[in-house]
């Protein structure tokens, strides 16, 4: 039985005239000016780190497999980043909370999690290469070539597209109550379900299966790098050598875990633990911090991104210059 006050999704026209109010940040209406400050330089920042690496990445002639992931990986959060900062820091704007269409909401949702997925896909295709590195030197060449790495981006991307569409399909075909304010400054996949009309826990399964997909999997598959990675490590007698083999591994480690660390909080507990104030600040650090901290990571652990950007910088004086 339908619950009474759900909206009816039989009408054609109901995906073009339904609209959700984000209530963003409406609870701290004293904080907004001072919190959209923070959010536009913290953002901004985020959007010249990633560029920067993206462009002194595209620059070089030869790209090693570890920088051209990165590459990847710096366009992806700079996407992630615009999908979802924008209608956050007009949510702030507005006093009353921003209003996003049915289709808008559902196209965020699904470039969101497409994108979080595809740098899930992208971080085991880097600890693939960290095991190939240090496990098989000899072959490394040999192993990671060019159209290798080709393939493992676009499957990364394709794949995620698929299970983000299959999850955003099966979220807006269920039905919403009349009242759709999204507690949330963006159309996250546990807010737009807490507004759904049923008791029952068959609207989280496509969350669990995607969860299994986009998360589970990668994170299983960089583990077993890992495992295998350790073992290697713990054969080099050198410690020298041991301690050089692992700094490679450093940067993809912490990137790892701060991804993991907020998407496993998010997405992987149960409907009845929902809480708005709660998942909202979590999501700011997964949505603004995180990305901002990417590039500060690789470019202060990695010697051939510092090397780059300096060129880079040393070409713009000059030209600057003449």
């Amino acid at each position: 039985m339908p619950c009474e006050g759900c909206m009816e999704r039989d009408n054609v026209s109901t995906a073009a005239t339904m609209e959700f109010l984000l209530l963003g940040f409406s609870e701290l209406l004293r904080l907004r000016v001072l919190l959209f400050l923070i959010f536009l330089i913290v953002h901004l920042v985020t959007l010249a780190g990633n560029m920067m690496i993206f462009m002194a990445v595209i620059m070089k002639p030869s790209r090693p497999p570890m920088l051209f992931f990165l590459c990847q990986l710096s366009a992806i959060e700079l996407c992630y980043t615009l999908v979802i900062v924008p209608k956050a820091l007009l949510s702030l704007a507005v006093v009353d909370g921003s209003t996003i269409s049915f289709l808008g909401c559902a196209a965020q949702m699904h470039l969101f999690v497409a994108l979080g997925g595809a740098e899930c896909f992208l971080l085991a295709a880097m600890s693939y290469d960290r095991f190939v590195a240090i496990c098989q030197p000899l072959r490394y060449a040999a192993v990671m070539s060019q159209g290798l790495c080709l393939r493992l981006a676009l499957t990364c991307g394709l794949a995620a597209f698929a299970v983000a569409l299959g999850l955003t399909v099966a979220v807006f075909r269920l039905p919403f109550c009349q009242s759709c304010c999204i507690n949330h400054f963006f159309c996250d996949v546990p807010a737009v379900l807490h507004l759904a009309c049923t008791q029952s826990y068959i609207p989280e399964l496509p969350l669990l299966a995607a969860c299994v997909l986009l998360l589970l999997l990668p994170f299983l598959l960089i583990l077993a790098s890992y495992v295998c990675i350790a073992a290697a490590l713990l054969r080099i007698a050198s410690p020298v050598g041991r301690g050089k083999a692992f700094s490679t591994c450093i940067s993809h480690l912490a990137i790892t875990l701060l991804h993991y660390g907020c998407a496993t909080f998010i997405y992987i507990r149960p409907k009845s633990s929902y809480s708005p104030t709660r998942d909202k600040v979590v999501s700011l650090v997964y949505t603004n911090i995180t990305p901002l901290m990417y590039p500060l990571i690789f470019s202060l652990r990695n010697k051939e991104i510092r090397g780059m950007l300096r060129k880079m910088l040393r070409r713009k004086k000059i030209a600057q210059v003449n």
